[in-house]
């Protein structure tokens, strides 16, 4: 990003680092649009908003925040950005003694005392900013000086905030994935999640809200994410919801909505279902199919209304549906997690999203960390390192499993080859027994071109697994053929027609293409290929 040009300087700057930079800070533009309502008229002019992404350079941060030479800079702080942003509070307090650093965010919200950035700043707003953050700057700016360094947030009721959407740019609009809140909160009590805490949810006024909704929608927005943990919690407002995407359909709209896995009404189903497949897309947080590990963590979930749900989505819908799991939760053996794994896999989501239990700061997960010997890692993301059930070797095994299931199976481009992979028999083991070969044949877990993973994939069917070679060939180009690539895998090389075409390469600039890859025109596309091979 280009140094920022400012005739006159902002007293305050409010910043982030982002993973990447499709993503669009819903929360610095939380505080934003709330600065004059609770921090005093003329703070949200004397205040800016930057952007940053982790990839970039701590010192080129510093440098773009020190050209705007503003009096406070807050920094939004995440499990993700952590040890970046830590650095560019170091450079900011050495070049610049005398800005004020605020933090806040989830990152920063609990256990204050024990993390360097937090030592290194000024002040800590934890849990809710919108209010606090806005009555710090005015101190801080006009006086009198806070006494506090840590300053615990005040949570007001939604209809006394100001609501954020306004803030995002035409820029925003057209480039990036817009987060989107119609609720705060969590009803539910899983110790794995920061959402634990919450003692309910609480929803914004639905018609404010749709107001919103409809103006970003007017402006061109088509990107929506939205990050209510429970967004069928309240059916009314899932309907009403779901039918203001309906009534605006258009080719280029994408939603995305986290949903509770085991209640899916009648009402819900009737809109799902009007959906043209790549504009709707479903985060189902399985987590764990054991019963003992789901009592054991507080999480309620009734397992065979879930699966049928699960069934219902992938196969009367055409949602996109992104099925999570966790891996390490106390109490959960290698075999229990296979079984837990088998059984989605069955279900069929056409993403299984396989995570690796973190310890976030605050989480109540920690009780079990005796009697459970879980030992995690100090450095973020504060990863599971070993159990009493799961040592250290396979944990190891574990998290290499879950990168390459994001390369081969999550990418959509090896329909037909993980066919043949996962079966038949346990789906779990068999990837895993492809991850530990892999993992032997080539010694690393990223930069692998796709073409590679082509001919990988090959000879792991056949030496290892022992398939016919034209059964694995025919798969194979099919699977090529279909996703656009244009290069030429060694052991396609002999075939005919193992260049893509220019269609299907074109295929790949579309809207959500993964999510499409997943679809069922993907797999008409992949039938013909098969038939034409």
């Amino acid at each position: 990003m280009p140094s920022p040009q400012a005739t006159n300087s902002p007293a305050i700057v409010i910043a982030t680092l982002n993973a990447k930079y499709i993503h669009a800070s819903l929360g610095l533009r939380c505080l934003l649009a709330n600065l004059d309502l609770h921090g005093g008229a003329g703070l949200r002019a004397r205040t800016q908003l930057r952007e940053f992404v982790i990839q970039q350079r701590p010192t080129q941060i510093v440098e773009d925040l020190l050209t705007l030479n503003p009096q406070v800079i807050g920094l939004g702080i995440y499990i993700w950005n952590v040890v970046e942003t830590t650095q560019v509070v170091r450079l900011l307090k050495t070049l610049r003694p005398d800005i004020k650093i605020v933090l806040g965010g989830p990152e920063v919200s609990h256990e204050t005392e024990s993390q360097e950035i937090c030592r290194l700043a000024d002040h800590v707003v934890t849990g809710w900013g919108d209010v606090s953050f806005p009555k710090l700057c005015r101190a801080l700016l006009d006086g009198p000086k806070p006494l506090m360094k840590v300053i615990i947030g005040e949570q007001p009721a939604l209809e006394e905030l100001a609501l954020p959407y306004n803030e995002y740019t035409p820029e925003d609009l057209a480039r990036r994935l817009l987060y989107v809140e119609a609720s705060r909160g969590c009803p539910f009590k899983c110790e794995f999640c920061l959402s634990s805490l919450d003692k309910t949810a609480w929803a914004f006024e639905l018609d404010r809200f749709m107001a919103e909704m409809d103006t970003l929608f007017q402006r061109g927005a088509r990107n929506f994410k939205f990050v209510d943990r429970t967004f069928n919690l309240k059916v009314d407002f899932s309907v009403r919801i779901l039918q203001f995407f309906l009534d605006r359909m258009a080719p280029d709209l994408f939603v995305h909505f986290e949903v509770v896995p085991d209640s899916l009404p009648d009402r819900l189903k009737a809109l799902i279902v009007q959906f043209p497949a790549g504009s709707l897309q479903f985060e189902v947080g399985i987590q764990s199919f054991n019963p003992e590990v789901q009592q054991r963590i507080s999480r309620k979930q009734d397992n065979a209304k879930t699966a049928d749900n699960l069934r219902w989505l992938v196969g009367e819908s055409r949602a996109h549906v992104h099925a999570d799991l966790i891996f390490g939760l106390p109490g959960e053996t290698l075999q229990s997690f296979a079984d837990g794994f088998d059984r989605l896999h069955e279900l069929a989501p056409h993403e299984i999203q396989f995570g690796i239990l973190k310890r976030l700061r605050g989480t109540p997960i920690t009780r079990h960390t005796a009697d459970f010997a879980m030992a995690y890692d100090p450095q973020t993301p504060y990863t599971i390192l070993q159990t009493s059930t799961i040592d250290f070797a396979t944990m190891q095994r574990i998290q290499r499993f879950a990168r390459y299931w994001e390369m081969v199976a999550n990418s959509g481009r090896f329909a037909l080859g993980l066919k043949l992979l996962l079966g038949p028999g346990s789906a779990f083991r068999h990837f895993l027994a492809f991850s530990d070969w892999l993992w032997r044949t080539t010694g690393k877990t990223h930069e692998f071109a796709y073409e590679k993973l082509v001919d990988l994939l090959h000879a792991h069917l056949t030496s290892v697994r022992g398939l016919a070679d034209d059964t694995v060939l025919a798969a194979l180009l099919a699977d090529y053929r279909a996703s656009g690539a244009r290069g030429r895998p060694q052991c396609l090389a002999d075939l005919p027609g193992a260049n893509a075409g220019p269609q299907a390469a074109a295929q790949q600039n579309r809207h959500a293409e993964r999510q499409v890859r997943h679809l069922g025109q993907h797999r008409e596309a992949i039938q013909k290929a098969a038939a034409a091979a």
